[in-house]
């Protein structure tokens, strides 16, 4: 019974320990004897081979992983050459053609008449690399040019020289001792010359005021006033730019015609430059009608950048005949246009400025047309010579005389 009791459990724990695994038994004994013999150990199919390892779970770099490759359109030869056409057919819904083609600028189809809208088929510009710029579509690099360089560099050159003007009259103060009020009277300007430059010079500063309002508006006056009034402001003064664009091309080719025998190179010219006016050294620098300074403003002030903002503006505003309007074209004329204007402003900073508050006189004989012999003397001493030695005439307009209308005479009683 008890060897019985002993077999029963053996099976019970080959069972529990998976059965068949269970590699030890008990054998039954000879009827005399004690002792038991066990049985070798059978060796389980997934049991490790000796020599080869431990089993179980194994161990993998995941970034050694391939992932499986199969094989579809874009392993065909000439995938990246396929038209939209062709990429819809073997793959539906891809249109990475066409829009790699409108990011390169390719012209596509469309209904417009191309006399009206030659660039209706280009959704976007072709690359391209300006100064300053990265190899990209041409309307972002005119944006980058535009916020990057001519705002900033432009926004300040304004202001600098605009301090360098206020330093230089606090330190200075008015140039000159006469204010032209005194003495014999001598016509400086013509009413025909005044009328001219005045009318050029609102225009001038129309344009200025609108144009410094529209580039750098949202940096100084937007905070102030607020987006709504800041939108109708500049919708107003763009409207007002291109209205007094013509204007300033008009009366400045008279200003030009007007003044240009008075402007050409004359004895004293680089003397007056050398000593900067009188700045340099001891009293004024003897000069013709205009002074060297004044020439410089016409030339390159007046004429070249005057040209320059001139045939921009009028590409801009679609104003020359037959000529096709691009959007790169468009880009070229405003970046040219707003580095012209720029330059032609801190020049007339500095002629405004002298023509105002920084020469004693100048500004009256602007406005009146006259000033005396001291002011002449004082500061065009060539000019005041050929006056006196009758080469130029003191008065060389007509002066206005008033007639009294014999009606209204008082008859007698």
């Amino acid at each position: 019974m008890p060897r019985f009791l002993e077999f029963l459990a053996a099976a019970l724990t080959a069972v529990a320990l998976g059965g068949p695994a269970f590699a030890q038994s008990t054998g039954a004994a000879p009827a005399g004897g004690s002792s038991t013999t066990t049985a070798p150990a059978r060796q389980l199919p997934d049991d490790p081979v000796p020599g080869q390892g431990a089993g179980g779970i194994q161990g993998q770099n995941i970034f050694e992983v391939k992932p499986e490759v199969k094989r579809d359109a874009s392993s065909e030869p000439g995938y990246m050459e396929q038209s939209n056409g062709q990429r819809n057919r073997v793959q539906p819904g891809n249109n990475a053609p066409m829009w790699r083609d409108v990011f390169r600028g390719v012209e596509g189809y469309s209904s417009l008449p191309r006399s009206q809208a030659p660039e209706a088929g280009v959704l976007i510009q072709a690359p391209v690399q300006y100064p300053g710029t990265r190899m990209i579509t041409a309307g972002e690099a005119w944006r980058q040019v535009r916020n990057s360089w001519i705002l900033p560099y432009g926004g300040s050159l304004l202001l600098i020289v605009a301090l360098a003007i206020g330093i230089f009259y606090f330190a200075k103060g008015p140039m000159g001792k006469a204010d032209g009020r005194g003495g014999r009277r001598i016509e400086r300007f013509t009413p025909f010359e005044r009328a001219a430059h005045w009318a050029n010079a609102i225009a001038f500063v129309t344009l200025a005021i609108s144009g410094i309002v529209m580039a750098f508006g949202k940096f100084f006056l937007l905070p102030v006033i607020g987006q709504t009034l800041f939108g109708y402001f500049t919708y107003l003064l763009k409207n007002l730019h291109n209205f007094v664009g013509p204007l300033f091309v008009v009366s400045l080719v008279i200003v030009i015609l007007t003044f240009i025998k008075d402007n050409l190179p004359q004895r004293g010219d680089v003397a007056w430059l050398m000593r900067l006016g009188g700045i340099l050294g001891k009293g004024h620098a003897p000069s013709h009608r205009f002074n060297a300074g004044e020439k410089g403003m016409f030339w390159i002030g007046n004429l070249l950048l005057g040209a320059i903002v001139i045939g921009s503006g009028l590409v801009l505003d679609k104003l020359i005949p037959n000529l096709v309007y691009e959007r790169g074209q468009m880009q070229v004329a405003h970046m040219v246009h707003a580095i012209a204007a720029v330059l032609m402003m801190v020049m007339l900073m500095a002629h405004i400025y002298m023509g105002t508050i920084g020469m004693r006189g100048a500004y009256r004989g602007m406005r009146e047309g006259y000033v005396d012999d001291e002011w002449a003397r004082e500061h065009h001493a060539y000019w005041y010579e050929d006056i006196q030695s009758g080469k130029i005439p003191a008065q060389r307009s007509k002066p206005l005389v008033m007639v009294d209308d014999p009606a209204d005479r008082a008859r007698p009683a």
